[in-house]
């Protein structure tokens, strides 16, 4: 299986375009101490020619470009066969309305999410005037489905959701389990696995406990510390009262993600106020002590 980190950054992008944080005043003005990201997707493929995405970003034009793809002679060429969504955050699904020229669109998702797309942000309806949108309903903890091709023939991958604490959109009118999970993703050709977990309000015993048996762990890695949003003034609320659970601190995922046996341990959906993306930073040196890596736009791997 191989995996690409198309964007790495949380909703807004880095540096985002209304802020001057330190972070994204070095990445304007130093751009060698921060690199430049896209908001948060991952695409997974069994032959490195025809990709899934996991999370559809609005920034996905550019990141398609970046894929490689089979060379075609069709004047319309589709480089992705479906997109498997955590959950129905803006910034994860409104690259499926700038799809919509691909006329035929195949969604994997669990019930609360495509409900959320459905009645809240629209984002399916106004989709359909556009495209076909087909859905795999994909359950918590239930059986994985398998990601198919455009012409219906199975890729060999798998996706499996999982529960993970976390907070519904803030537009959405559903509370119900499964707004937010993780997706791990299965090579049934290779047995490589790869977890993906953008949102997390913790990372408990059965996440990390899931997460150990992932070749690549892509995990939450929004702020670094609980106070970051206070401080920044982003709102009143804490990084885990917003549903991410910060890297650092005495409630910090750092310490337990490090000891997961994964071969692969790297933080993505990292904010822009987030001092980890400055590449010479204490934070960036703690998280690399540790053996995790900060995630960056067009990574690869292969399981």
């Amino acid at each position: 299986m191989h995996v690409k980190l198309l964007g790495t950054a949380a909703g807004g992008g880095f540096p985002q375009w209304n802020c001057w944080c330190p972070s994204c005043r070095t990445a304007r003005d130093a751009p060698e101490r921060a690199r430049a990201r896209t908001q948060s997707s991952v695409a997974v493929s069994a032959d490195a020619g025809r990709w899934f995405l996991l999370d559809a970003s609005p920034d996905v034009r550019e990141q398609l470009a970046t894929l490689p793809s089979a060379r075609t002679t069709e004047v319309r060429h589709v480089p992705i066969e479906g997109i498997a969504l955590t959950d129905a955050e803006l910034d994860h699904t409104l690259g499926i309305e700038l799809l919509r020229e691909g006329k035929q669109l195949h969604l994997y998702a669990t019930p609360t999410v495509l409900g959320t797309l459905e009645r809240d942000s629209r984002v399916l309806p106004v989709t359909r005037a556009f495209a076909c949108v087909d859905v795999t309903v994909v359950e918590p903890g239930g059986v994985p489905a398998q990601l198919r091709y455009r012409d219906g023939t199975p890729s060999g991958l798998s996706i499996e959701a999982i529960a993970v604490a976390g907070d519904p959109p803030r537009f959405a009118s559903s509370t119900e389990p499964g707004h937010t999970v993780g997706l791990v993703v299965h090579d049934g050709a290779t047995g490589g696995t790869c977890a993906f977990v953008p949102g997390c309000g913790a990372l408990d015993e059965p996440l990390a406990a899931r997460l150990a048996g992932a070749d690549v762990a892509l995990l939450d890695g929004t702020f670094f510390t609980d106070d970051e949003p206070q401080r920044f003034g982003l709102g009143d609320r804490t990084a885990t009262e917003m549903g991410h659970a910060p890297i650092g601190g005495g409630t910090g995922t750092l310490a337990r993600f490090a000891g997961l046996p994964c071969r692969h341990k790297v933080y993505t959906h990292i904010n822009n106020t987030n001092l980890v993306l400055l590449e010479d930073s204490l934070e960036r040196r703690a998280v690399e002590r540790a053996g995790v890596v900060v995630g960056r736009d067009g990574m690869e791997f292969q399981v």
